[in-house]
């Protein structure tokens, strides 16, 4: 299907990629690094506490998940600085994050630290909103891992990767959750080794997936199978769209071995990789080239 072109490389496990003003920005969690080519070349800057979900807020200004500090931090230039504490709320491991056009956050509580070996334990969503306070939207969901709104913003879309679906959530309009509907079977649609990890909208209505162990990129609709993107034999991590519609994927290469054990003994790399989803020929792309990391 669609060819994949490397957009950027250096990374050792990248999450949240975000499109915004032209550039791509990224958290590289095993890193400890925020990467963007913002200033024009792709760089990274170390960060302490490590971000994972990154929103650009409705002002401009940049969010991320603080994984293992339990809050979200806004974006400085050189560090994460406080924009919610969520301390009270008795959070785990952060991941993803999205938001709506009035400032309202959706965070993820994963519940538990999959990559020190932690036993599986219900995660939640928290809803944090425009002045920073935060409560608890929904509960009893399994490792919850990217998220997206769709139908404008009426709909939040999980995925719940230990039970290799999506699900869905109607957003009411003071933000709050209603209850959980079945959303799409990703181990029937896409394979038994299939995993959601990061979604993005697609423009034709539904989401991309990044499937992980699935080694596809695809789009489900309504319960159905739209287009795949095989990436194999890397493992997609997350995705999102450019402003020309061409889909942005964070592929992993594990060097053959198993996910976690890879994970464990810091030997995943991470590239970005382009897929150009318009039939018209692309009439820019700005390769980045992979500078050496920082000694």
């Amino acid at each position: 299907m669609s060819h994949l072109r490397e957009y950027a490389a250096g990374m050792q496990w990248g999450e949240g990629p975000r499109w915004h003003d032209g550039a791509l920005w990224l958290s590289d969690t095993q890193g400890s690094r925020l990467w963007t080519d913002a200033g024009g070349s792709w760089t990274p800057t170390e960060t302490s506490p490590v971000s994972n979900g990154l929103w650009f807020l409705p002002d401009g200004r940049l969010v991320g998940a603080l994984m293992s500090a339990g809050r979200l931090g806004v974006w400085t230039g050189a560090e994460w600085s406080t924009y919610a504490d969520l301390g009270h709320l008795g959070v785990g491991p952060l991941g993803d994050v999205v938001g709506d056009d009035a400032g309202n956050l959706y965070v993820d509580d994963v519940g538990f630290d999959a990559a020190a070996g932690e036993a599986p334990r219900p995660g939640r969503i928290i809803l944090v909103r425009p002045d920073g306070s935060a409560s608890v939207a929904a509960e009893q969901v399994v490792f919850p891992n990217g998220m997206a709104l769709v139908d404008g913003a009426r709909t939040l879309v999980v995925a719940e990767t230990l039970r290799q679906r999506l699900t869905a959530f109607a957003v009411d309009e003071d933000g709050s959750l209603g209850a959980p509907r079945p959303y799409a079977d990703i181990a029937a649609l896409v394979g038994p080794d299939a995993r959601p990890d990061g979604i993005w909208p697609a423009a034709g209505g539904g989401v991309w997936v990044a499937t992980t162990s699935g080694c596809r990129v695809v789009h489900v609709r309504a319960g159905e199978l739209v287009e795949s993107i095989d990436a194999s034999p890397e493992l997609p991590i997350a995705c999102c769209l450019d402003d020309a519609g061409d889909l942005l994927i964070t592929l992993a290469d594990t060097g053959g071995r198993p996910l976690m054990e890879a994970i464990a003994a810091g030997k995943v790399r991470t590239r970005v990789v382009l897929a150009a989803l318009r039939a018209a020929p692309r009439p820019h792309i700005h390769r980045i080239e992979e500078q050496e990391e920082p000694t």
